[in-house]
């Protein structure tokens, strides 16, 4: 195949994608893993939101996401839907430290997600900071059984602070967003 065929085939898409979940399960952190590989100790919440951008090659196909990091604090909660507008998948992050943080996945992220976000969309539920082991308060069970509860197309869990499953979750989201363009890679 010449090199001229091969770009003919390569395509070129761009996803906006949402990262949700209460404040502090580690959302900014997922991100700044994923894109530069880094982990920052103290913490800093985000203001409104945060807009992120990474390139991703696959074999034949280059994805730009656009990530919206969206604040967690409920003070939020009123402009957080012009956030929603163009989204095609949201990461829904929870803490393994703290129940309650999985129990709003469900009573207040996805349906805030699927009350704005109109068309079918791809979301994956994520079980951030597995590295605090002797905290853990989710088994890794009850965020599978929630999974299929919501009907996320995936379930991971990762650890921002070291670096685990992080790519993979983010692959899991492009891969389904793909998957519901007819697309496959």
């Amino acid at each position: 195949m010449t090199i001229e065929e091969k770009a003919r085939e390569l395509r070129e898409f761009v996803f906006k994608i949402v990262i949700i979940g209460d404040a502090a399960v580690g959302k900014t952190s997922l991100i700044n893993q994923f894109v530069e590989g880094s982990f920052q100790e103290d913490y800093k919440p985000t203001l409104g939101a945060n807009i992120v951008r990474k390139d991703v090659n696959l074999d034949n196909a280059r994805v730009r996401l656009i990530m919206w990091d969206l604040a967690g604090q409920e003070k939020y909660r009123v402009v957080r839907s012009m956030y929603f507008q163009g989204c095609q998948g949201a990461l829904l992050v929870y803490d393994v430290t703290r129940y309650n943080t999985l129990e709003s996945i469900n009573n207040k992220w996805l349906k805030d997600y699927k009350k704005h976000v109109k068309k079918k969309c791809a979301y994956i539920l994520i079980g951030n900071k597995t590295d605090l082991k002797d905290q853990i308060a989710v088994p890794t069970e009850r965020g599978k059984e929630l999974a299929t509860k919501i009907k996320a197309s995936d379930f991971i869990e990762t650890s921002a602070r070291l670096g685990e499953n992080i790519e993979e979750a983010f692959s899991l989201l492009v891969n389904q967003i793909l998957s519901n363009h007819g697309v496959n890679i």
